[in-house]
């Protein structure tokens, strides 16, 4: 996948993330797309460690594994950052 699609992807991801986990107010589009880069390594890192899936390409299933490590990855930022890591 090229760098247009790790950025649509990761904007997606990021943004859907930040729904789920109720930061979408405080994030941006640009943030949203770094969160979802960085949550789609995250994403790659859980799934093949306890799955063996991996991102493979703009499909449901990359989306989905980037989606997980947005979430795991705003959660993990709420902990430290000293917020509730609830969601609601």
């Amino acid at each position: 996948m090229g760098i247009i699609g790790w950025i649509v992807l990761g904007g997606l991801a990021g943004w859907v993330a930040s729904l789920i986990m109720k930061t979408d107010k405080q994030m941006g589009l640009l943030l949203n797309i770094v969160v979802g880069i960085i949550g789609a390594f995250i994403g790659g890192w859980l799934t093949s460690m306890f799955l063996g899936a991996d991102i493979s390409g703009f499909n449901i299933q990359s989306f989905l594994i980037a989606l997980l490590g947005s979430i795991v990855l705003i959660w993990i930022v709420k902990l430290v950052r000293g917020g509730s890591a609830k969601t609601a």
